[in-house]
């Protein structure tokens, strides 16, 4: 049994404390045998859903709005058993990369039969003080709509760090990752028997 889990990081800081929050999950899942990669999802360019709903008329798991990556990164989440998505707190919220990715994603999964449906979904949220449950939640409607599996942890699954690298001082953030880690591998493994 070969399980894949796509960890999208939403900073645009590619080795920052999103970046690292991201490792101890993945790390986690590593130990239990599950393979796992970071895609580079913050500092694109990356648009906002147009609703032209071109992606219910064509049905191939893209969106036809084009001009940017975003069908590369549908793709891997389409391609992953589990898909972790990654965020920093902007303004109480989660940056314009992963809110992108949410809408546009989300409407292709829509008219693709719900493509996402029963894959496992996580999100790690990292703050500088407040808005972590914000983005968190921001993030797990997206999972909830798309009939996701949502694992949780020994508590919410955010971390608090200003300069890259603070998270790694976050000793109770990187326990709650490691347990995200392991939770979500216990219910990938349950999903694929």
């Amino acid at each position: 049994m070969s399980l894949i889990v796509v960890a999208f990081n939403g900073s645009p800081r590619p080795k920052g404390n999103t970046y690292h929050a991201l490792e101890a999950v993945l790390g986690a899942l590593a130990q239990e045998g599950i393979s796992g990669e970071i895609v580079q999802l913050g500092g694109r360019r990356l648009a906002g859903c147009a609703a032209c709903f071109k992606c219910f008329k064509s049905k191939d798991k893209r969106c036809q709005q084009g001009g940017d990556e975003m069908n590369e990164f549908i793709a891997r989440a389409v391609a992953a058993d589990g898909i972790i998505i990654g965020s920093p707190v902007y303004f109480s919220n989660v940056t314009a990369e992963v809110k992108a990715f949410i809408d546009r994603c989300g409407m292709v999964a829509r008219a693709n039969d719900d493509m996402l449906k029963g894959k496992v979904g996580a999100a790690v949220v990292v703050a500088r003080r407040a808005g972590a449950t914000f983005a968190y939640s921001a993030i797990n409607f997206f999972f909830g709509i798309s009939q996701m599996v949502i694992p949780s942890s020994n508590y919410w699954n955010l971390g608090l760090a200003l300069a890259p690298g603070d998270i790694l001082k976050d000793e109770e953030a990187l326990n709650t990752f490691k347990t995200l880690g392991q939770n979500m591998a216990r219910v990938l493994k349950k999903l694929a028997q």
